[in-house]
């Protein structure tokens, strides 16, 4: 039986390969509505690539994150409200401070979203919704310094930023799994039928 705490190395690798579709999410984007530059295609292309993204992960981490039908949305539309208003604060510009910024805005939504669908399904899941500001600026920053075309106004960091977002952020999933509680597992049938007579 493996040790609830140790560092489970294949979940971790395999969230991180996740980072997939964040490139796949900032292209579909692009298709949609082209250039961040105005609330409407920051509110279409938040909800196109949240709905990539949350796809990613969900097919990463299924059994963790539980029922698609309410993570996909979930990461979609808060993308969309976070981009909305990230993008405008920053007046959609794309600095490196400007898109640490934005992305930091970005993450807020996103981390409360799927914090509140974690809840009973990890110990602490609030600081999920801490991190995810963080992490996101980190993407942005990441892919600027990383010599991205930033200035194309894309949706969401390129695949620098979305290897360093899902390498941390599974390291954080991980401890946060670690931390939980297992559930009692139920008796096998023969010892509960005992246990009846």
């Amino acid at each position: 039986m493996q040790d609830q705490h140790r560092f489970n190395l294949k979940a971790w690798l395999l969230w991180t390969a996740g980072f997939l579709a964040f490139p796949i999410a900032g292209l579909a984007a692009q298709a949609a509505t082209g250039r961040i530059n105005d609330v409407g295609s920051a509110l279409v292309g938040g909800l196109v690539a949240g709905a990539f993204i949350g796809t990613g992960q969900w097919l990463v981490a299924r059994r963790l994150l539980g029922d698609p039908r309410a993570w996909i949305p979930a990461t979609a539309v808060a993308m969309g409200i976070g981009l909305v208003v990230g993008a405008w604060v920053v007046s959609y510009g794309t600095s490196l401070s400007e898109l640490a910024l934005m992305g930091f805005i970005t993450g807020i939504p996103i981390g409360a979203a799927q914090a509140y669908l974690l809840r009973d399904r990890l110990a602490n899941a609030w600081l999920w919704a801490a991190a995810m500001p963080l992490l996101w600026a980190l993407g942005w920053m990441v892919t600027t310094a990383g010599g991205i075309d930033v200035d194309r106004q894309y949706a969401v960091f390129g695949a620098y930023g979305a290897i360093t977002f899902m390498a941390l952020s599974g390291v954080l999933l991980d401890r946060l799994r670690a931390a939980t509680t297992p559930a009692t597992p139920p008796l096998p049938p023969a010892r509960t039928k005992a246990m009846a007579q």
